[in-house]
């Protein structure tokens, strides 16, 4: 598992990460809109950096900034960004999201977070995979509060949580004037509940693009939606 992670355009490696690449990350790496033409993008909580590399891949925006706390992911997102073929964009700091917040004054115009979230009182032995998991590093309201504070007027913010949390999460965002554009679910399979909800915000309010994503049909038999969506990225798609 701990092997680098090869993508078609960049290498990830994750040994010194708590949290390893996932479906999660790249869904959101890849579903989240460029379309506004991004001058810069923030990743928040990056890990291996991986949702900066596909923005990166996919956009050109000429600064992405990401913030990971954690010492090992903080070395390695650096070196994973160093080893790219966009690493004069890409930029990674080593800060809590509140010393960043305190340290930066500037907005950006795509914010993406794939967050901590297991809120549950469970907590593993390994203490560096708490922090990746745990939203006690990373609250709601702290990404709220950021976003609040960096996302520029024209700007998007995309986020992936568990599907419980969607409309909890949607009503703090409209506490700070963000609205939902676009919302996938995302089901294991066509038997199993949705998990995740990836939901993408403005400052503009508009109708609800609710839409759903399967990810395959049995073991390894990934649905056609799925494949168009991650077929940039994934080697065997």
């Amino acid at each position: 598992m701990n092997k680098p992670f090869k993508f078609k355009q960049f290498t990830v490696n994750q040994d010194q990460c708590a949290m390893k690449i996932g479906t999660d990350g790249v869904l959101l790496g890849a579903w989240t809109s460029v379309d506004h033409k991004p001058f810069n993008a923030l990743d928040i909580g990056a890990g291996t950096g991986i949702l900066s590399l596909m923005i990166a891949q996919r956009s050109n925006a000429e600064q992405i900034e990401a913030i990971e706390i954690d010492d090992d992911a903080f070395e390695q997102c650096a070196e994973n960004f160093e080893n790219s073929p966009w690493n004069d964009r890409l930029f990674c700091f080593h800060a809590s999201l509140i010393e960043y917040i305190e340290a930066v004054d500037e907005t950006f115009d795509l914010i993406i977070c794939n967050p901590p979230f297991y809120s549950e009182d469970y907590k593993s032995v390994n203490k560096a995979r708490n922090l990746a998991r745990f939203s006690d590093a990373m609250p709601m309201e702290h990404i709220i509060y950021a976003v609040n504070n960096f996302l520029s007027e024209n700007g998007i913010f995309s986020i992936v949580i568990p599907h419980k949390m969607e409309n909890t999460f949607i009503e703090e965002a409209s506490l700070i004037g963000l609205f939902p554009n676009r919302v996938l679910r995302v089901k294991g399979n066509p038997n199993t509940e949705i998990k995740r909800s990836l939901i993408e915000f403005s400052y503009t309010e508009t109708a609800t693009k609710i839409s759903e994503l399967i990810i395959e049909t049995e073991r390894h038999q990934y649905t056609g939606d799925y494949i168009n969506l991650t077929k940039d990225f994934y080697l065997k798609m």
